[in-house]
C-alpha cells in the first residue's frame, strides 16, 4: 500500500511513526500547501490528514486512493458524501486526547481565574522584593469550590471536564447542542438558563450547522459580570469580535480560547485589540497535543489502516 501523510509536522517530530510505515510504504510531507496537493495524492492509495482539505477536486486527483486517514477526531475537513460515492473509506481516531484536552481546560482556567500571569510577573519584576508584607494579592480571586460550571456539550471530554469538576467541589450543570443527550447524572439546563446561572462556561462541543455562532453578543450578555468563559473545542462557535466587546464593556470576567476561526490566526485579529490582556488567555491550538495523545492518535491510525488492510473496512 502506497500511504501518503500530508501535514506530518502537526503530530510532531518527536513521536515515532514506525507503527505506520511498517503498513506500507510512507512517505511524509511536513507540510502541504494548496498547490502541492495534486502531485503529492496521485499515486496514494491511502491518505493521512490532518487539517489539508479533501474534497470532490482533491478526491479526484487520486484515482487509486481507498481509505483516507483523517489524524483528528473532527472530520470537516473531508467531503464525506463525496468519499463515500467513491467508495472510499475515511475513519478518524477518537477519544485519544480527552485527558489532554481536559488538562488544559484546566490550566487555562486555573490561569485565568488566579490571575496567575499578573502574580508571576508581579514577583519576576522584583516588585515584591520591596512589599511590606509577606503577601499580594491586589487581583481578587475565589475558589471554584461552591460555585456552579456550566458545559456545553456532554461527550468525552465534556464527561471528563464534569468529573474533574465535581473533584474540585463545584455544581455541574450542562446543555446538550443535539439536544440527544438531556438525560445524565449532571442537571441538563437549556443554554440561556445555563448562560445566566453559571460562574464558568466551559464549551466542549462540535463545530456544525447548529453550534456556530453559538456564542454572540445576545448571549454574552445574558452571563454574569463575574463569569469566565472557556473555549477549548472549535473555533467558530464563539464570535470572536462579539468576546472582545464583552471583555471590553465588562460584560465577562474574562476567557480563554485555545481555538480560533481561522488557524493560524491573522496578525489583525480582533483578540490582540483587547484592553485588558489579563483578562484573556490564548494558547495556539494544543489542547489535543500532549505527548501521550499524539501516541494515542498515531497508534490509532495504524489500528485504523491495519483494520481496513485485513477486512477492506
Amino acid at each position: 500500500m502506497n500511504i501518503v501523510l500530508l501535514d506530518g509536522d502537526t503530530l510532531g517530530k518527536d513521536i515515532s511513526l514506525n507503527s505506520i510505515a511498517q503498513l506500507g510504504s510512507l512517505k511524509i510531507y511536513g507540510i502541504t500547501p494548496a498547490h502541492e496537493v495534486k502531485s503529492r495524492i496521485k499515486k496514494a492509495e491511502i491518505l493521512i490528514v490532518n487539517k489539508v482539505r479533501l474534497g470532490k477536486e482533491e478526491i479526484d486527483l487520486a484515482p487509486n486512493l481507498k481509505l483516507i486517514c483523517v489524524a483528528a477526531t473532527g472530520m470537516n475537513n473531508i467531503d464525506l458524501d463525496y468519499a463515500a460515492e467513491k467508495n472510499i473509506s475515511v475513519k478518524n481516531v477518537s477519544g485519544y486526547s480527552t485527558d489532554s484536552v481536559a488538562q488544559l481546560t484546566f490550566a487555562s482556567l486555573l490561569s485565568l481565574y488566579c490571575h496567575i500571569n499578573y502574580y508571576d510577573q508581579y514577583v519576576k519584576s522584583c516588585a515584591y522584593t520591596t512589599s511590606p508584607i509577606f503577601t499580594h494579592f491586589t487581583q481578587e480571586f475565589g475558589e471554584i469550590a461552591g460555585k456552579q460550571f456550566g458545559i456545553i456539550g456532554l461527550g468525552n471530554i465534556g464527561k471528563k471536564v464534569a468529573q474533574i469538576t465535581t473533584a474540585f467541589g463545584a455544581k455541574v450543570v450542562y446543555y446538550s447542542t443535539s439536544k440527544k443527550n438531556t438525560k445524565n447524572e449532571y442537571q441538563h439546563m437549556e443554554l440561556e438558563e445555563l448562560l445566566k446561572t453559571s460562574d464558568f462556561v466551559s464549551i466542549h462541543c462540535p463545530l456544525n450547522t447548529i453550534t456556530r455562532n453559538l456564542i454572540t453578543e445576545k448571549e454574552l450578555k445574558k452571563m454574569k459580570p463575574s463569569a469566565l468563559l472557556l473555549n477549548i473545542s472549535r473555533g467558530g462557535i464563539v464570535n470572536e469580535t462579539d468576546i472582545v466587546k464583552a471583555l471590553d464593556e465588562e460584560w465577562i470576567a474574562g476567557a480563554a480560547f485555545d481555538v480560533y476561526e481561522q488557524e493560524p490566526m491573522l496578525p489583525n485579529h480582533p483578540f490582540f485589540r483587547v484592553k485588558d490582556k489579563h483578562k484573556l488567555i490564548l494558547t495556539p491550538h494544543l489542547a489535543w497535543a500532549t505527548t501521550e495523545a499524539r501516541k494515542r492518535l498515531v497508534e490509532g491510525i495504524a489500528k485504523n489502516i491495519e483494520t481496513f488492510i485485513n477486512s477492506g473496512k
